[in-house]
């Protein structure tokens, strides 16, 4: 296998200097951890206390990491991306809204990009978060099979009436929808309610998707299970791989309500289960679709090398790669550039609603081993490539 990710040519090819300068700056903060604690703090102040700095934060790190405050906004980015073959996923980031009256809202922010997805080829993908569409704590409950009061089991007969919703019109549409994945405790009822989709509206090809966490040692025996039940049922399955979001937060809980944690015991361990699920729906592709998203160079080559190993073109439609926006550009833009289908997570919304997602993304940096110092090495080298010319 050729190794493509080191043209940075084509990873910053629609960046301008200045642009490239501010990548430069942003990551070379993000790498310092102490910094990023500070920074997030003092941000969170500044927004609270109503203090003027969203025009700062909007001209750095959201511009960076973020398409716009509203889908409108976006539409630039998307359609400047899409010269270079890269295609985009609208996620409206903002969390942790708690009423019925927000799940409503971000139930229609859904239908809305549903609707942007049907009209634009450079929107291949629909996605919302479970929980944007209902209360953790119910999730929580209902995960756990516990007896729901009256007025629980109407709320959540709302949530399953929202996901319906959303998955009618996307498959109305012929729009792909992802469905992010959440903590392990809220995980299972959102699993089954995926599940429901799949069985109803993944008769043809896989229209809905769900999102499987492999830093979780179970996650390819419940891809089997689920493989096993779509066969005898007749649907189709769309997962899309991600390592994992949320493991300090796993394992504190683990620890605290002793019982073994849900994470794989070591990152090769992660690596290797990545892989290893990749794998698994590669040789199973007549009922799967893969939704790659990792920014790991090397589960890239992997699933690469297994496509041309089993004579899978690089454009089939079951097989797409996915990245952050503002992030593995060097991974994007290759893989785009030899023809595989690429489609990068462009979060908006309010600046100060999207703050939680952004410090989130800041956080993972510094934890993430060699992510801001490949990411460093990449622009520092197309910045000598362009002085050289």
């Amino acid at each position: 296998m050729i190794k493509i990710f080191n043209n940075t040519q084509f990873a910053f090819a629609l960046k301008s200097d200045s642009e490239l300068d501010r990548a430069y700056f942003l990551f070379k903060m993000i790498d310092n951890q102490p910094l990023v604690k500070i920074g997030t703090a003092i941000t969170n102040f500044a927004l609270k206390a109503k203090l003027p700095v969203e025009r700062l934060i909007r001209a750095t790190v959201f511009d960076h990491f973020c398409g716009g405050v509203n889908e409108d906004d976006c539409l630039s980015v998307v359609d400047k991306m899409f010269t270079k073959g890269v295609s985009s996923v609208l996620d409206y980031s903002v969390e942790g809204k708690e009423e019925e009256q927000q799940f409503d809202a971000a139930l229609q922010m859904t239908l809305k990009t549903i609707e942007f997805a049907k009209e634009r080829k450079a929107i291949p993908f629909a996605v919302f978060k479970p929980t944007g569409f209902g209360s953790i704590g119910l999730f929580e409950k209902v995960g756990e099979k516990k007896t729901l009061t009256l007025e629980e089991q109407a709320e959540w007969n709302r949530v399953a009436a929202r996901f319906d919703l959303v998955c009618s019109e996307a498959h109305k549409k012929n729009v792909a929808l992802l469905i992010d994945a959440e903590e392990s405790w809220m995980q299972d009822a959102a699993d089954d309610l995926v599940t429901q989709m799949m069985q109803k509206y993944n008769k043809e090809k896989a229209i809905v998707f769900n999102t499987l966490q492999m830093y979780r040692w179970d996650r390819l025996d419940y891809l089997k299970s689920l493989h096993k039940q779509a066969e005898k049922e007749c649907f189709f399955i769309g997962m899309k791989l991600v390592r994992g979001a949320y493991m300090e937060k796993e394992n504190v809980r683990a620890e605290e309500k002793e019982y073994p944690t849900p994470i794989c015991a070591s990152k090769e361990a992660t690596d290797q289960n990545y892989d290893a699920t990749v794998l698994y729906m590669t040789e199973h592709l007549d009922k799967m679709s893969i939704f790659a998203g990792t920014h790991n160079e090397q589960s890239s080559y992997t699933l690469m090398s297994l496509m041309e190993e089993m004579g899978i073109k690089n454009n089939d439609n079951r097989i797409w790669f996915g990245q952050l926006y503002g992030m593995s550009d060097n991974i994007s833009y290759n893989l785009a550039a030899h023809g595989y289908n690429v489609a990068k997570y462009l979060p908006f919304g309010p600046v100060k609603d999207v703050m939680p997602y952004l410090i989130r993304r800041a956080e993972e940096n510094t934890s993430v081993a060699g992510q801001t110092s490949r990411e460093l090495s990449m622009i520092k080298t197309e910045r000598n490539r362009r002085k050289e010319k």
